[in-house]
């Protein structure tokens, strides 16, 4: 099948050019980038058991939690994190979270710059955002990036062993890495 592409120049053309379309792409300073679609099962488990922790422990009425296939606008374009948290109150056929408060990546070895790198820029640049995660898939191991109360992010904090907990303190909740890790590492 041959699919013409119209002209991509904004993050709401992008969206639109590839609403319902097979594979992952990401909008990225003006370019169309080709992501990976094929994790391995560490990744999967990392992600949903993630995304299941959130979304037992946050108020479904004021959080939405959510991976991979829903989008987050960033400054410099569409970004689909692996797990994502958005404040409620979207339209049901928005394409991006409205304001994102917790974005989170499982590394893999191709993503592994962008995940430290420009994604750390993108992300941390949300005014809304409280918490960038980073997640190893080999081992207990998380990078968090926190909203401080002067509004800004520091570096990041490393959290390392399963007898560890990342505090996410913009939500009052600690996340387990034994629980977190169950079966991976």
């Amino acid at each position: 099948m041959n699919i013409q592409v119209p002209t991509i120049r904004t993050a709401d053309d992008f969206l639109r050019a590839f609403e319902g379309l097979d594979g992952k792409r990401e909008f990225v300073r003006g370019k169309v980038v080709d992501m990976t679609i094929n994790v391995s099962r560490n990744h999967a488990k990392l992600t949903t058991a993630l995304t299941v922790f959130l979304a037992r422990g946050l108020d479904p009425d004021r959080y939405e939690v959510g991976a991979a296939d829903f989008g987050v606008r960033t400054p410099d374009g569409v970004r689909f994190p692996d797990v994502y948290v958005d404040q409620t109150g979207g339209n049901g056929h928005d394409l991006v979270a409205h304001a994102p408060v917790l974005v989170a990546e499982i590394l893999s070895p191709s993503s592994m710059a962008r995940d430290f790198g420009e994604k750390v820029r993108d992300y941390t640049a949300l005014p809304s955002l409280r918490h960038y995660l980073v997640l190893s898939q080999d081992e207990p191991r998380v990078w968090l990036w926190a909203r401080g109360e002067d509004g800004t992010f520091g570096s990041p904090e490393m959290i390392v062993g399963r007898e560890e907990s990342v505090a996410l303190a913009g939500f009052g909740l600690a996340l387990p890495l034994a629980d977190l890790y169950r079966g991976i590492a």
